[in-house]
């Protein structure tokens, strides 16, 4: 197997700790997969200037507001076009709302509050409570790719995190095939996945954090195991 190639969307920052954790999430997952992986850094703005083809899984990673959240859309819009292989963490969670609203159900004014908090159809709001420098207890859903992944059906994750999923719009945005497979105990929504795509997972945790203390994360390494997958099909 050639070495996997997989992009990182965002904006990168080396004093946040989620984007410190993710090179050492991803060099985990590969050992313990005995992969060679190189993860390649894409700010949001310069998406549209990249052939994304040219990778075998995609990442939107946290750290909001994006420079050119129109640029982390048009990259995750590929990803499930496409079915590559697809992981979002936190600021890749909202805007996977933001993009499924848009162009699958068809609400072109669709907005994420953070950066148009005056928009009418705010499908990402604040949340009822902030979830910064936190770890919360959240509960996977029977049957859902990410409860298969984990292993379980309560895991506890860490945050740094003040937008989520607007609770007035979940029942319309999350009848399928975009559902949704965790929430806490209050039951607001912290992870999505698409049924009908191979791997497309959103999380509004950041599962990146479990390696900055040396823990392995199993959805990055079934991430990385997708991308593997996707290359062995399509890279022959």
């Amino acid at each position: 197997m050639k070495e996997l190639s997989i992009v990182l969307i965002g904006d990168f920052d080396p004093t946040v700790p989620a984007h410190q954790g993710i090179p050492l999430s991803v060099d985990l997952a590969a050992e313990d997969l005995k992969l060679k992986v190189t993860a390649t850094w894409l700010g949001t703005d310069k998406v549209k200037d990249t052939d994304l083809s040219q990778f075998d899984g995609i990442w939107c990673v946290p750290k909001t507001p994006y420079v050119d959240p129109e640029g982390a859309i048009t990259a995750i819009r590929f990803a499930r076009e496409n079915l590559i292989p697809f992981l979002g963490t936190c600021g890749g969670f909202q805007h996977v709302v933001v993009e499924y609203a848009r162009n699958v159900i068809g609400w072109s004014d669709a907005a994420h509050g953070e950066s148009e908090p005056d928009a009418k159809r705010q499908v990402i709001s604040p949340l009822s409570c902030a979830l910064v420098e936190t770890t919360e207890k959240i509960n996977l859903f029977a049957q859902s790719q990410l409860a298969s992944i984990y292993g379980s059906l309560t895991i506890q994750e860490g945050y740094r995190c003040r937008y989520g999923l607007n609770t007035t719009f979940r029942d319309a945005l999350l009848q399928g095939p975009l559902v949704g497979s965790a929430d806490d105990d209050t039951t607001e929504i912290r992870a999505v996945e698409l049924t009908i795509h191979p791997f497309f997972i959103a999380t509004l945790f950041q599962p990146e954090r479990a390696a900055l203390s040396d823990k392995r994360s199993p959805l990055i390494h079934a991430f990385i195991n997708a991308c593997a997958q996707n290359q062995a099909l399509t890279r022959q």
